[in-house]
């Protein structure tokens, strides 16, 4: 399942990206219309999340082409809560967080400068985002991301 947020939904996608899922976020001031973010996501085979109501006038919304969850006024953590219900979703392994990306396992040396010291000479675990390279580790940002996922999937 493949996702696509809209300019207000940017949170949502970061943390559906966190539970493994690949969402497209269409970000402010990017200057993409409502009719192309609809035909990317008809083009993509994506779901719509968005909380504008506008557009559930779009024709392929109308005819069932097109599925879109429209998204109450809630926090994140709520928001990713009703994703995860109506869509039926298990975690999966992260993507990145930034891009979308698909994270791959590299060795301590392949992040050797890139990497603070101290986080280098005590993990031994780290993944690399194949699209943009940023690096990752699990660090304490890790334990929170992971208690908030635990949450929702519970």
């Amino acid at each position: 399942m493949e996702f696509l947020c809209d300019a207000m939904l940017g949170g949502l996608a970061r943390w559906l990206r966190a539970a493994g899922y690949d969402t497209y976020y269409a970000r402010e001031g990017t200057n993409i219309d409502d009719r192309a973010l609809t035909e990317r996501a008809l083009r993509e085979g994506r779901v719509m999340l968005t909380g504008d109501r506008g557009f559930l006038e779009r024709a392929p919304v109308r005819d069932g082409r097109l599925e879109l969850l429209l998204l109450p006024h809630l926090p994140v953590e709520e928001q990713l809560r009703v994703v995860i219900e109506r869509f039926e979703l298990e975690p999966r392994p992260s993507r990145c967080m930034e891009c979308n990306g698909e994270l791959e396992t590299v060795p301590p040396e392949a992040v050797a400068g890139r990497v603070p010291p101290g986080v280098a000479r005590e993990r031994r675990e780290f993944w690399r985002c194949r699209s943009c390279g940023r690096v990752f580790w699990h660090g304490s940002h890790w334990a929170r991301i992971s208690r908030r996922l635990e949450r929702v999937f519970s």
